[in-house]
């Protein structure tokens, strides 16, 4: 796949808005039930990447499975193959998640997207919006759970609310705006929009060690997520490149705290993440070959 199909508009990103979008609660046809739901993943992805985190610190890998896909995704999309047998489906044995979107509507044609929330029991996708999946991760199987941690507390949920949308819009899809422009000036404005909101969250977090709170929220993670993945990829691949996370004393700080937190550091596959990029967007690289570097993992642990 060169880009996105279909959003692009004027040499500038539009991301796809995500179709599914039921919620497990009582009052549903989603039922929170243990060993009911499934989470269809790439450890490459940001946005999954999200959904997975939440399930372990929310300690729900009894309740909730899970299986990834390749993290190369060919012109079919997303898929379960591998010449190893690493990535593949327990679930529905799917060769490629498409399958998944087309039990749901035979004509679809747009974008296959991780994550994606599937009921087992109806065979059918609950939800792909990873902001909504998240939610009920934290809040909807509680009963399933022995850890006592709420990454959405009421008292602070507008505040996080107000925040995710400027992390969003300015820095998880930021990069994205960066990288897939094919305009100049298109480019040029994104990027300055992209290091003026980093900007902003590094001075939010002068003596603080989260976003919001004493303890880590779902805000935390959205904004984590992007940044891991920042001088990784996104500084060359993106074309991000004024300036390295690691040159910021505040948000390289928090990047390192939640990397080495013992649930969430064995989330993050750097390997994948980078082959994923640089494999996957022949458009911007159309060699395909991924770079040995950064190394920044040693930098993470110091």
């Amino acid at each position: 796949m060169s880009q996105f199909p279909m959003e692009a508009s004027k040499g500038a990103f539009k991301r796809q808005k995500s179709i599914f979008r039921s919620f497990i609660n009582d009052e549903s046809q989603f039922k929170p039930e243990k060993g009911r739901y499934h989470l269809y993943l790439s450890h490459a992805c940001p946005w999954a990447h999200r959904t997975l985190i939440v399930r372990v610190l929310k300690g729900l890998e009894s309740t909730i499975s899970v299986s990834f896909v390749n993290p190369v995704r060919n012109e079919k999309g997303w898929h379960f193959e591998s010449e190893d047998n690493q990535y593949s489906d327990p679930v529905n044995g799917f060769s490629y998640l498409i399958e998944a979107y087309k039990i749901m509507d035979p004509q679809f044609d747009l974008r296959v997207t991780v994550p994606v929330l599937w009921d087992i029991e109806t065979g059918q996708i609950v939800n792909n919006e990873s902001s909504e999946i998240i939610v009920m991760l934290n809040d909807r199987f509680n009963q399933f759970t022995d850890v006592n941690l709420n990454l959405y507390p009421k008292d602070l949920r507008a505040k996080i609310d107000e925040l995710n949308q400027f992390v969003y819009s300015n820095i998880n899809n930021g990069v994205y705006k960066c990288g897939f422009a094919s305009n100049q000036s298109v480019y040029d404005a994104e990027v300055t929009n992209l290091f003026k909101a980093l900007d902003q969250i590094e001075l939010g977090l002068n003596g603080k060690k989260y976003l919001i709170g004493d303890s880590i929220t779902l805000a935390d993670i959205r904004l984590f997520v992007t940044l891991i993945r920042f001088d990784l990829v996104y500084y060359n691949h993106f074309k991000t490149n004024h300036q390295h996370i690691y040159e910021y004393e505040n948000l390289w700080r928090f990047v390192k705290l939640l990397f080495n937190q013992e649930k969430i550091k064995p989330t993050v596959k750097l390997n994948e993440i980078k082959d994923h990029y640089y494999k996957t967007h022949p458009y911007i690289n159309p060699s395909g070959i991924v770079p040995v570097g950064p190394n920044i993992e040693k930098h993470l642990r110091s």
